[in-house]
């Protein structure tokens, strides 16, 4: 098992969201294209699910792949004048989607995956349930007059907050829960790189503290956005619960407004978290070389009693914020693996006999004797286990015994001293 993974850097392909002024005739062209997309998602479920159950009853196999379902689509759209009043670009690349989709499930079925842990089949989309998304290669789409122009005629105005680095290959129509419309653009991108600082900085992961780095300026306090609102939200989940429809009646105006106020809060808490993971990732790379950071995957939190602190603090938005910050700014981010770091010294590499309780927040080396707050002690692991030069962050391999028979395998010593550069 590999200790570190480093994050590739370079050029590459980026997504830029705008937000979109919608007319109300182009309202209902994305609609009326939605409609017709949704029910080719439908019609390719369905005859999925047809040809695996004939394919249970005879021995020659038949698939349902996209090269089927496009010559399904081309003969639909002869034979019925609705489908074919919509663009063909949308609804073509609504079978990709589906075949991504299928694909994913089939191989991780083949490959016995857990239940819990496979992609599910695609499923039926229901009018009131799926929300529009639309997908639209170069030749459905082009930009004229800062305006967005769809095949089919529908004309979207761009709300512009920055310019394209690069032309567009594709773009994604879509409309989140509170009925906003968004137009996400794939482009390439270049890497725009930074001025060296020669220091380098490790960074543990934690629910006290959202991150703890070797470098007291750059910790980031949790900042509980989630336990701010709550107030809010339980309030108008009360109202939800009293006007939740029976099952198979439609939802009253009263619910779908309480609905609509609840994401309303839902999307402000999302944005926050968003906006504080990029501008503390923003500072992480501009002041430091090199980041050595916790591989920490916080799924497994959510069946613990720390679950709404560890949701609330956004452990995997900060970390997705920091590689992508890392990758557009040309900084060397290096993934360890996050097993016995909180166990071993990062002084002189020895590794205590008992994993540590949570309640316990100070390391002690028994080997060493060097005391230190524990995620701060985490932290220096990590640029420990990275191989980046420990004299470039504070107090990381202060003198002291070295003990060869504790240090963890693959791990290098550092006398200190090391040029940062020379390390690989």
């Amino acid at each position: 098992m590999a200790t570190t993974a480093a994050v590739e850097r370079g050029s590459g392909l980026a997504r830029y969201t705008f937000r979109l002024r919608v007319s109300s005739s182009a309202r209902a062209g994305l609609e009326g294209e939605w409609a017709r997309c949704r029910w080719v998602w439908n019609e390719c479920v369905a005859m999925s699910r047809k040809v695996h159950a004939a394919n249970r009853d005879t021995v020659e196999k038949k698939t349902c792949g996209p090269a089927q379902l496009d010559r399904l689509l081309t003969e639909t759209r002869q034979s019925m004048s609705w489908l074919r009043e919509g663009a063909s670009v949308p609804q073509q690349q609504t079978i990709r989607d589906f075949a991504t989709s299928r694909s994913k499930a089939v191989k991780d079925i083949k490959a016995k995956m857990p239940v819990r842990r496979r992609a599910g089949m695609p499923r039926i989309k229901r009018k009131r349930d799926a929300l529009p998304t639309l997908n639209y290669t170069q030749r459905g789409f082009r930009l004229k007059d800062g305006r967005l122009r769809l095949a089919g005629g529908i004309i979207l105005t761009v709300v512009w907050s920055r310019a394209l680095p690069s032309v567009p290959s594709s773009v994604r129509v879509y409309q989140d829960s509170l009925g906003h419309w968004y137009a996400s653009f794939v482009v390439t991108t270049e890497t725009q790189p930074l001025p060296a600082t020669g220091r380098v900085l490790g960074v543990d992961w934690g629910v006290k503290e959202t991150a703890t780095t070797t470098s007291d300026a750059h910790d980031l306090p949790h900042p509980g956005y989630g336990k701010s609102a709550a107030r809010k939200l339980g309030r108008y989940q009360r109202m939800m619960a009293r006007r939740r429809p029976a099952k198979g009646k439609t939802a009253s105006a009263g619910y779908r407004n309480t609905q609509r106020k609840t994401a309303k809060v839902y999307k402000k808490v999302a944005r926050q978290r968003q906006d504080t993971a990029r501008k503390w990732a923003k500072a992480v790379v501009r002041d430091h070389d090199a980041v050595a950071v916790e591989d920490f995957r916080p799924k497994f939190l959510a069946k613990t009693s720390m679950a709404r602190k560890a949701a609330d603090a956004s452990i995997g938005a900060t970390k997705a914020a920091l590689i992508e910050m890392g990758r557009k700014h040309a900084r060397d981010i290096h993934l360890v693996h996050p097993a016995h770091t909180t166990m071993d010294c990062a002084s002189c590499g020895a590794r205590t006999k008992h994993a540590l309780p949570l309640s316990e927040r100070t390391y002690t080396c028994t080997a060493c004797g060097a005391v230190s707050p524990r995620d701060k002690n985490s932290a220096r692991v990590m640029l420990v286990r990275a191989g980046l030069n420990p004299a470039g962050a504070d107090r990381v391999r202060a003198e002291g015994p070295q003990v060869p028979g504790q240090r963890e395998p693959g791990i290098p010593a550092f006398q200190g001293g090391e040029d940062v550069k020379g390390v690989h």
